[in-house]
């Protein structure tokens, strides 16, 4: 079924992503996000246009205990989108073969160069020529629409002076309401982080899931270093007693995934097909430069090698680490930080339509690179209104207003990198 245009309410999905990101979920759930998340579509309700027919048509001292929170899982949010923008338009172009030469005589064309012949191609044996210079070639773009939105609201309510009686000064009154209002924008801040953290959980599903259709984008780092060196070491042992033969092998496999990202091939994402005039195209070529790279990784299994890891991937020719990077201390539930339970958001390439795809349960993720347009969090509203004074009771309300996109293109490159528990060397969604 198509992503609906219309809002959804998505107060109950926040809820539950923030008990398990504050570990007032002890046990993780397998979070359904294929409501929430738009994974690019090509089906749209409005036409196209008819020439390259794929674009849309367009009492003591008072300790006030409260600290500003900033929300993690920062990489994927992007600009402003506008409150009107309920639909977002991605083009890109699908890539062509090279064409027969017609500047000499070749092998195919013997008569390319002919006397008494014009510029209309031969197909007679022996006298074949290519056609005329007037040969139409279009462009062949590949168009995606990520529509639909997700909605909360918050509010806190504002007393005029019936609190004032608990305070000693107007000074202590102040520090109060301001611990007050911090708490309320931590509150926003935790869901902004929620939010980001549904975009991120459904790229990593929705990598695995379609990891079939695009070559090099999930490995299994396990199996990835058994059949590197011919061992059989579970994941666990490559985390515990061969963690140093481990760390040393992935930041090497890094820093060569990382040089054949910025490589235009047509690995590392899914490639959609086309059809134009009755010939299909079948190759959508990416690259990521270094500065459109990100990476997310699973901190904790790099804790004790730091020093080690982190200046070998994070340096002028890899990474910007204050840029590009983010740490992540856990995935999805605090109480089990590795591991990732979801059902993804995921395109179907051949209905040109979204759905629920598969659920995914990875017990240990430890990152993610992907191009900076893979995954986005886009901000359509965010506003604050509040009600005049309650002339009876002394109060007003200050209601926030909240709506989201979050965004997942899995035409972009991605690479996500998870270990399994078997020891099996041939389970290796391997990368080249």
């Amino acid at each position: 079924m198509a992503r609906q245009l219309t809002v959804k309410d998505a107060y109950q999905i926040m809820n539950a992503l923030v008990k398990e990101a504050t570990g007032q979920e002890s046990t993780i759930q397998t979070e359904d996000l294929s409501a929430y998340v738009s994974a690019g579509e090509t089906v749209l309700a409005t036409g196209k246009e008819n020439t390259l027919k794929a674009l849309s048509m367009v009492l003591g001292r008072t300790i006030i205990a409260i600290r500003p929170y900033r929300a993690q899982f920062n990489l994927v949010q992007t600009e402003d989108a506008g409150t009107y923008s309920n639909r977002v338009r991605k083009i890109s172009y699908m890539a062509k073969e090279a064409q027969a030469t017609g500047w000499y005589n070749t092998d195919i064309n013997p008569a390319n160069l002919y006397n008494g012949r014009d510029n209309h191609g031969s197909s007679t044996v022996g006298m074949e020529a290519v056609g005329t210079q007037w040969e139409q070639n279009k462009a062949v773009p590949y168009e995606v629409n990520f529509g639909g939105s997700y909605a909360w609201d918050s509010s806190i309510t504002v007393y005029e002076d019936q609190i004032d009686i608990a305070f000693r000064d107007p000074a202590e009154m102040a520090r109060f309401a301001s611990g007050y209002m911090t708490r309320y924008r931590n509150d926003i801040e935790v869901r902004k982080e929620a939010e980001n953290r549904l975009a991120v959980l459904n790229y990593i599903g929705g990598a695995y899931d379609l990891a079939a259709q695009a070559n090099g984008s999930a490995v299994d780092l396990t199996a990835a270093f058994n059949a590197r060196f011919g061992t059989n070491y579970t994941g666990t042992q490559l985390r515990t007693t061969q963690l140093k033969e481990f760390l040393a092998f992935f930041v090497s496999f890094l820093k060569i995934q990382m040089k054949n990202l910025r490589v235009e091939s047509a690995d590392y994402h899914v490639n959609p097909t086309v059809t134009q005039d009755g010939v299909t195209y079948d190759y959508l070529p990416r690259h990521t430069s270094r500065e459109n790279l990100r990476c997310m990784l699973y901190s904790p299994l790099f804790t004790e090698a730091e020093a080690l890891v982190l200046p070998e991937i994070f340096n002028t020719q890899y990474l910007d680490i204050d840029t590009q990077y983010e740490e992540v201390l856990f995935w999805q539930n605090k109480e089990q930080p590795s591991a990732v339970k979801i059902t993804p958001a995921v395109p179907n390439f051949t209905t040109g339509e979204q759905g629920a795809g598969t659920a995914v349960n990875l017990p240990y993720v430890v990152g993610l690179l992907f191009d900076k347009d893979a995954i986005l969090t886009q901000y359509c509203l965010d506003r604050a209104l509040s009600t005049p004074v309650e002339a009876r009771k002394g109060y007003r309300n200050i209601w926030n207003h909240n709506r989201r996109n979050a965004i997942n293109d899995f035409t972009e490159n991605h690479i996500l990198l998870y270990m399994s528990e078997t020891a099996s060397r041939t389970t290796a969604k391997a990368a080249k």
